[in-house]
């Protein structure tokens, strides 16, 4: 640990010279003479004056350093039985003549794209395409439905918008071609050209004729890259927000390749040649992040896999995975852990594999709780590793180091600071907590690179949301606490954002969906505990005078309308019919008192409540928030 806190406390005492430091391992095209500025809105921002091209960086600079023949990407799918394998070398001349397409339908850099893709290749190639000609990329989660890809198309307002025909979830076809041209319709905004990649698996007849063929630009000429400012967005990802409408994280180019490049040797403890597999989504952060770029900008081979880690022909598909590619380091939800165990609790697909490549299982996007991380660790017989981040950093945040070795794991708790992230438990006042205290995590500002510098378009809930809570630090909107020894624990949301399966999202979102309809007078959406996906919705409905509805039928309406509306990634199944919410009396509905008596008992909306203790604890909450006995 002496060489971690070390680059810790270099890292905050001295954060220029640190990071400028970890940039000289990078090809630039103009290194930075600066680490670190304020620009004209006051926002921090890192290499302000270095310029380099990220798809440069991923595929060139390997291709021209010997790795031409190393694969790059290998793509699997068992739900279509479809696999395939890119070099270096295959992987740069696809995006290139990609790239070349777009470059010859007019887009130019700063120019958007938006990307609506399923976990196919082109996803990829569609991405490091847009880095290099220097466009702004923006990919929608294949899950949500049209309305959210519309929000999506209005706030980013790209040239283009790149799709594919369906995507598979399971046994399930999805056509994506009919929500495309619904969102089309109800967006403001309407993207110069639509690009459709056809897979033979899902045709769409409906192709509207001014729609273009994916093919048609894969095979165009190949374009070089676009030298940009450090300081230019890579990417706008969209991460749900407490008022219903998403937020849009900027990604710039110079601090995302730095902080990554580094992340995969110190955190990861992954090197050049590795095989690294994130199984996500690249609709995700963690799909960008540790699908897409890291592992490429590290010159590792990475695993892009289209399925769930169950409900695929073979509950074992992970271990295959494992096995037939040699895999590494596996980094996954615990929600794909525990479904895993629950389809094989004890470990016989695992037993019939050779998994002696693998070295570290790391774990992120939602609690992880204790029995699921011990069932991994005793199977695997690997170090598993819990680390905590945000769509807003775009890397990990608190971590077990593997790179700087491995301290001893506490479970529930996600161990230590990276260097640069100088992380505070703070309480309502401001004051640091006391160890063992739960406040709010916040980091002192400035934020180390690949954090989001601002939100897309909108300065102002940018400070808002992250800055004016708790001057001079970036509130993380997590609560926590630290113990005696220093390791950090994250104890869950602090606004009404709840956690689905490692997804954010929004409360606010799907009751505007819940009180559109005729019958819903009021409603609330809170986030209760669920063994598989850590969080799940239940709607709180109050009807209307005269409604003819039965409470089943009204379930399977609003049921219906969220998943049209937001999309069946929000797994909401639950709408249930009460008599009152909790308020303040300003009006304001108590969710968090909602919640926090979800979380003492099970959850059924009983008419009356025994336990003393919970009624006491209700009663000094009501009292507390002015609600009243």
């Amino acid at each position: 640990m002496n060489s971690y806190h070390h680059d810790y406390q270099a890292s905050l005492d001295q954060p220029e010279q640190f990071w400028l430091a970890q940039a000289r391992r990078l090809d630039w095209f103009q290194f930075p003479t600066r680490g670190l500025a304020l620009d004209e809105k006051g926002f921090h921002r890192w290499f302000p004056d270095g310029q380099l091209n990220t798809c440069h960086l991923a595929l060139d600079v390997h291709v021209a350093n010997g790795r031409a023949d190393q694969p790059a990407l290998i793509y699997d799918s068992p739900v279509t039985g479809r696999k395939a394998s890119f070099t270096y070398a295959q992987l740069l001349d696809a995006v290139a003549r990609f790239a070349g397409g777009l470059a010859s339908l007019g887009l130019q850099k700063g120019d958007r794209v938006v990307i609506y893709m399923p976990m196919v290749p082109e996803s990829a190639i569609a991405m490091l395409a847009c880095a290099r000609l220097g466009l702004i990329h923006s990919v929608v989660f294949g899950g949500f439905a049209a309305h959210e890809l519309a929000i999506r198309i209005d706030d980013a307002q790209p040239k283009a918008l790149l799709t594919a025909s369906g995507g598979i979830e399971i046994t399930k076809k999805i056509e994506y071609g009919p929500i495309v041209a619904k969102a089309l319709a109800e967006a403001h905004h309407h993207p110069d050209h639509v690009v459709m990649l056809a897979r033979p698996e899902i045709p769409f007849a409906s192709q509207p004729a001014s729609w273009l063929d994916w093919n048609d630009l894969a095979n165009s000429e190949p374009a070089a890259c676009v030298p940009v400012l450090a300081t230019d967005p890579l990417y706008i990802l969209y991460t749900s927000g407490t008022t219903g409408k998403p937020k849009g994280i900027i990604r710039d180019h110079g601090g995302h390749a730095v902080a990554l490049r580094y992340s995969m040797e110190v955190i990861y403890d992954t090197q050049p040649g590795d095989v690294f597999w994130a199984a996500s989504d690249v609709g995700w952060v963690v799909g960008h992040s540790y699908i897409v770029y890291a592992p490429l900008l590290t010159g590792c081979t990475t695993l892009l896999f289209e399925g769930k880690p169950v409900k695929t022909p073979d509950p074992g598909t992970f271990w295959r995975i494992i096995e037939e590619y040699k895999v590494n380091v596996l980094f996954t939800a615990p929600t794909a852990i525990r479904a895993i165990k629950k389809e094989d609790a004890g470990g016989q697909h695992l037993s019939r594999r050779d998994l002696s490549s693998l070295r570290y299982l790391f774990l992120a996007g939602e609690r992880c709780d204790v029995a699921t991380y011990e069932w991994a660790s005793d199977l695997l017989k690997v170090p598993v590793v819990d680390h905590w981040w945000q769509t807003e950093s775009g890397w990990p945040m608190i971590a077990n180091l593997a790179g700087y070795g491995l301290v001893p794991t506490k479970p529930g708790s996600v161990s230590f600071p990276v260097p640069g992230f100088d992380v505070r438990i703070l309480a309502p006042d401001g004051s640091e907590c006391e160890a063992n205290e739960e406040g709010a995590v916040v980091i002192r500002l400035p934020l180390p690179p690949s954090c989001l510098p601002t939100l897309w378009g909108n300065d102002d809930r940018f400070r808002a949301g992250y800055l004016e809570r708790f001057p001079g630090y970036y509130l993380a909107g997590d609560g926590g606490f630290k113990d005696d020894d220093g390791y950090f624990y994250l104890t869950g949301r602090i606004d009404d954002v709840i956690n689905v399966a490692g997804h954010r999202l929004s409360t606010a979102e799907m009751e505007e969906v819940l009180a559109a309809h005729p019958a819903v007078a009021e409603c609330a959406v809170i986030g209760i505990a669920d063994t598989l996906k850590g969080q799940v919705p239940v709607g709180l409905v109050i009807l209307k005078e005269g409604h003819t509805l039965s409470p089943h039928e009204l379930e399977v309406e609003l049921v219906r309308n969220v998943r049209d509306n937001v999309g069946a990634v929000a797994s909401f199944r639950r709408a249930l019919v009460v008599e009152r919410l909790p308020k303040t009396r300003s009006g304001k509905i108590l969710r968090k008192i909602m919640r926090a008596i979800a979380d003492k008992q099970p959850f059924a909306m009983p008419s009356t409540i025994d336990d003393p203790s919970i009624l006491d604890e209700i009663r000094e909450t009501f009292l507390r928030e002015g609600v009243g006995e």
